[in-house]
């Protein structure tokens, strides 16, 4: 099992980086800056993390503390990765109608892994959420699709997977894993560097400080507590990467929970929070092949989508708001009820129905999942969990006409 903490040490090797480069994978195009390339080569990512104790902060003039910020941000570019989705959503025209169109989305990624047979990077949830192609943007301008292994929507945290044999020898030679440091041992005041293909014209480099710290921030009815910067934290960042000082990981910025009313106010995930969730992420196996037509599982539910509008408004955790149960599925078997809404299935969140139904055609009718979901229970929605063994009846799961 592939762990965090069992870290091997990770060279840090500066690359230097200039401007313009693209990669185009499916039809979508990259811009990942550079800097001028110097004489040097970066070694070949490890198989874990490497986790290190302990921050320190720049020190003297303005002078070498740029230095410092440049050089954090050198040996970093390495690790970090740019990432397109392209999903179909979901609106409703002037007539009431409901019309899927094609959308394109920019995030990044943070390489945090690698085991025989993947490259494993860190984002956050909605940077891939929804997605029907992922597409991964490398510092030496090549790109490979991505698949997602997990994610968990409560912490807006997400591991996609690359696989190596669609990387070349060339590209994991100037790749490596981030270092992981300690987001317990900030200090308000102490200077950080944030990191992200910001606008996703490519990695940009912001600094800043630690303005608070445990800052509670609720979104879709969830609170995390989180890191408070005045480092610029853009759309296109999320997922980039917080460093302290000695260039490691602190912190997964996310745009998703910064104030656009305001200047300086970003927010980043702290990394000592979700450690153990993106350990557990990685180690979860991808399902690659939808299950043989006629054989797909079925819960025997119909839902709607519980939308971050929705979930704000009426203060409900998103995902599928189950509007009824066929009599005999496996979903009345398993105790669901009309009312629950369903956030998670066989581990991954889910955000929309459209999630669900993509989720189960990769299983087959007789295994059995669990699936999370939230009950009212004295007038506050209460997180549970079933185990349901899905059915034979590939047509039972159908969306709300409404």
């Amino acid at each position: 099992m592939l762990s965090i903490r069992k870290g091997a040490k990770v060279a840090a090797v500066a690359l230097a980086f200039g401007v313009v480069a693209s990669a185009a994978f499916q039809g979508t195009n990259y811009i990942f800056h550079q800097f001028d390339k110097e004489n040097e080569e970066s070694q070949a990512a490890e198989l874990n993390i490497a986790k290190a104790s302990g921050t320190s902060s720049a020190s003297g003039s303005e002078t070498e503390t740029e230095s410092d910020v440049s050089s954090i941000a050198e040996a970093a570019m390495p690790s970090l990765v740019a990432i397109t989705n392209q999903s179909v959503q979901e609106m409703q025209n002037w007539f009431g109608q409901r019309q899927a169109y094609e959308s394109e989305s920019s995030g990044t990624g943070i390489i945090v892994g690698q085991t025989d047979t993947e490259l494993l990077i860190a984002t956050n949830n909605h940077v891939v959420e929804g997605a029907k192609t992922l597409s991964v943007g490398f510092i030496d301008e090549t790109a490979a699709e991505g698949q997602i292994k997990g994610t968990d929507a409560d912490h807006d945290i997400a591991v996609i997977s690359v696989k190596l044999s669609d990387l070349s020898a060339d590209t994991l030679s100037k790749i490596k894993i981030i270092e992981i440091g300690s987001s317990s041992d900030l200090k308000v005041g102490e200077q950080v560097v944030a990191i992200g293909n910001a606008l996703g014209y490519g990695q940009s480099v912001t600094t800043g400080i630690v303005s608070a710290l445990n800052r509670p921030v609720t979104i879709d009815g969830i609170t995390n507590e989180l890191i408070q910067t005045d480092a610029a934290i853009n759309p296109g960042n999320s997922g980039g990467a917080l460093l302290n000082m000695s260039g490691q990981l602190v912190g997964i910025n996310s745009a998703k929970y910064s104030d656009t009313t305001v200047e300086g106010m970003g927010y980043a995930i702290p990394v000592d929070d979700v450690i153990d969730i993106i350990e557990e992420l990685m180690n979860r196996t991808v399902r690659t092949e939808k299950a043989p037509e006629g054989q797909q599982g079925y819960l025997g539910i119909t839902g709607q989508d519980v939308t971050s509008e929705v979930a704000e408004a009426y203060d409900m955790p998103r995902g599928v708001y189950i509007t009824s149960v066929e009599e005999g599925s496996p979903a009345e078997a398993a105790g669901l009820q009309k009312g629950d809404i369903i956030t998670k299935f066989d581990g991954t969140s889910v955000s929309s129905f459209s999630d669900l139904q993509e989720l189960i055609s990769y299983y087959s009718s007789g295994e059995t999942v669990e699936v999370t979901y939230s009950a009212v229970s004295d007038g506050q929605y209460v997180e549970q969990t079933a185990t349901v063994t899905l059915g034979v009846n590939a047509n039972a799961v159908t969306a709300s006409s409404r």
